[in-house]
C-alpha cells in the first residue's frame, strides 16, 4: 500500500515514526522536544501555547522525514484542552495535564450533577482535575471573560489534525479522544451538551466524532490524515492489544486497563469507561499508588535506585516471610480511600530484614494493581495476557512476581513509542479503506512488538497465597473496601 507516518505528541515531545504500510516494518524516524518553559520550580507547566506543538512537529519532521508518506495518524496527550473563539483562535493557551489548580473545580462539578454515580451513569466516569469538562468548569469560575470568548473546544489531537488540513471548517476527533472529556458517552455514543453548558456556564462548538478507520481529510498536497486518537489508545492500538489483553502501566501511579465489547458503567466511579481506537471499549481503573511505593521503600532502605531495591527484593522469598505492605502513601482511589495512609503488617523479629521490607514493596504495589484488575474481572472482562508497561515493568523483581499474582501470562514489550506506531497503523488502515484495499472493521494486521514473554508457572499457588496474605490485611484494615 505504501508508506504512512505517526506522530506522538506527548507532553514533553514530538515523536514521528515512518512505516511500510503492509507490514508496520519502521523505516524512519524522527524526534523534538517541545519548545516549551518549565513551570516555576520545575516540572511541566498546566499552560502551553499549541504552537510550541506545532514548532516542535516542524523540527521533527525536518531533513524529508516525510518525503513518500502517503498518510499520517495522529496521537496527542489526553486532557489537553484547546479553546477557541469563533474565528479558530485560542482565546488562551491550551490547558494541559492533571492540573490541580482544577481540584476545587473537580469536586465543585461532580456536586452540580448529584455526586459520583449520576456522573458514572451520564458518561461512564467520574471527572478528575485533569479532564476537559473539570478544566471548563475551572475557567468559567477564575477566567469568565476567556470563558464567556469561547465559541468551540478541541483537544490536543483533534487541534493537530485541523492544523494539518489548513484549518478547514469541519472539525474533527475520534471516539477514543472524545471519551476522556467528561462530556462524551462511550456507552451511547453520543455528546451531552448540557455537561459542557453546566461546566461552561454556554453552548460550544464540538468536533464530529469518526470511525475508527474514518479519515479526517485530505490535505491540499494530498495526504490523506486519519482521525487520530489519544495517547492511552494509540499506545493500545500500536501493542496490539485485543479480547482478553490487559495492560498494567507503572508510572508512579497505576493503571489497569483492558479491551472489552461494551462499555462498563460503574456507580461507585472506579472504573473510567473509555473508547478505545477500533471500536471497542477500554474500561480503566487507577490506582494512585504504584512506583512510588517502590521510590519510598528505595529511600526507606538508604538505597540510591530502584534496581538496587529490585536486588535486594529477590533474596527474600514469596511473601515476604509474612511482612504485608499496603501501598496507600497517597491515599488510595482503588479502592477509595482519599484520606489514608500505607501501612506495614506483619512485623515479626524474622521478618525485620531489609530483603523483606524490598520484597513487600514489589508485592504490594503488585497486589494494589491486581485489586484493580479484579474490578474489571468482577465486570465480566475477560483477562488472560497482560502487558506490562513502565520503565518498572524492566526490574527483575516485577517480572519475576508479577505473573503468579496477577495469574495470567504477562508480556513486557521492548521500550518503544507504541503510540507514534499506533497512530501509524491508524494511518494504514484509513488509507487502505480510502483504496479498497482494508475491511473498515478490520485494522492491518502488523507484527507484535518484541517482547519478553514470561508465565506464571509452578509459581501459581504460592502466587495466590501472597495475594491472600495482602487481602486479608487489607480487609482487616479496610472491611468492606471493594463493596458498595
Amino acid at each position: 500500500m505504501g508508506i504512512v507516518a505517526g506522530l506522538d505528541s506527548s507532553p514533553d515531545f514530538t515523536r514521528i515514526v515512518v512505516c511500510d504500510a503492509d507490514t508496520g516494518t519502521v523505516l524512519k524516524q524522527g524526534y523534538a522536544p517541545h519548545p516549551v518553559e518549565p513551570a516555576e520550580g520545575g516540572g511541566r507547566p498546566s499552560d502551553v501555547d499549541p504552537q510550541a506543538w506545532l514548532l516542535s512537529l516542524g523540527e521533527a519532521a525536518g531533513g524529508g522525514l516525510l518525503e513518500g508518506v502517503q498518510a499520517i495518524g495522529v496521537s496527542a496527550q489526553q486532557n489537553g484542552l484547546v479553546p477557541l473563539d469563533a474565528q479558530g483562535n485560542t482565546v488562551r493557551p491550551a490547558l494541559v495535564g492533571s492540573d490541580k489548580r482544577a481540584q476545587v473545580a473537580a469536586a465543585d462539578i461532580v456536586d452540580a450533577l448529584g455526586g459520583r454515580e449520576a456522573w458514572a451513569q451520564a458518561v461512564g466516569c467520574v471527572p478528575q482535575a485533569g479532564q476537559p469538562v473539570t478544566k471548563l468548569r475551572w475557567l468559567n469560575r477564575t477566567e469568565p471573560d476567556a470563558a464567556r470568548r469561547t465559541a468551540f473546544l478541541m483537544q490536543a489531537h483533534d487541534w493537530l489534525v485541523w492544523q494539518l488540513l489548513g484549518r478547514p471548517a469541519r472539525r474533527t476527533t475520534d471516539r477514543g479522544g472524545a471519551s476522556g472529556t467528561g462530556y462524551w458517552s462511550a456507552a451511547t455514543g453520543g455528546y451531552r451538551p448540557d455537561l459542557v453548558e453546566l461546566a461552561l456556564g454556554h453552548q460550544v462548538g464540538l468536533p464530529e466524532v469518526l470511525g475508527p478507520s474514518d479519515a479526517a481529510g485530505t490535505t491540499p498536497e494530498g495526504l490523506l490524515i486519519s482521525a487520530g486518537t489519544g495517547e492511552t489508545m494509540a499506545a493500545a492500538f500500536g501493542l496490539g492489544v485485543g479480547l482478553g489483553d490487559a495492560v498494567v502501566s507503572l508510572g508512579a501511579s497505576g493503571s489497569v486497563m483492558a479491551v472489552h465489547r461494551e462499555a462498563l458503567i460503574d456507580s461507585s466511579g472506579m472504573i473510567t469507561s473509555l473508547a478505545d481506537a477500533t471500536g471497542m471499549h477500554l474500561p480503566v481503573v487507577s490506582t494512585l499508588n504504584a512506583v512510588r511505593a517502590l521510590r519510598g521503600a528505595a529511600e526507606l532502605l538508604g538505597l540510591p535506585d530502584l534496581e538496587s531495591l529490585s536486588d535486594l527484593a529477590m533474596k527474600s522469598t514469596p511473601g515476604s516471610h509474612g511482612l504485608v505492605m499496603l501501598p496507600y502513601l497517597e491515599g488510595e482511589r482503588t479502592p477509595n480511600l482519599p484520606h489514608t495512609a500505607g501501612m506495614l503488617a506483619g512485623l515479626r523479629r524474622e521478618s525485620m530484614r531489609p530483603e523483606h521490607l524490598a520484597r513487600a514493596a514489589f508485592e504490594g504495589m503488585l497486589c494494589g494493581l491486581a485489586d484493580a484488575l479484579d474490578v474489571l474481572r468482577g465486570r465480566g472482562v475477560d483477562v488472560r495476557r497482560i502487558f506490562l508497561l513502565g520503565k518498572a515493568a524492566e526490574l527483575t523483581a516485577v517480572q519475576a512476581v508479577a505473573p503468579a499474582l496477577f495469574g495470567v501470562q504477562v508480556v513486557v514489550p521492548q521500550p518503544a513509542d507504541y503510540a507514534a506506531f499506533g497512530a501509524a497503523r491508524q494511518a494504514a488502515w484509513a488509507l487502505g479503506v480510502s483504496q479498497g484495499t482494508l475491511d473498515p472493521r478490520t485494522p492491518p494486521a502488523w507484527q507484535g512488538p518484541v517482547a519478553q514473554v514470561r508465565e506464571p508457572g509452578e509459581e501459581l499457588a504460592m502466587g495466590q497465597a501472597v495475594r491472600q496474605q495482602y487481602v486479608a490485611v487489607r480487609e482487616q484494615a479496610h472491611p468492606g473496601a471493594f463493596r458498595g
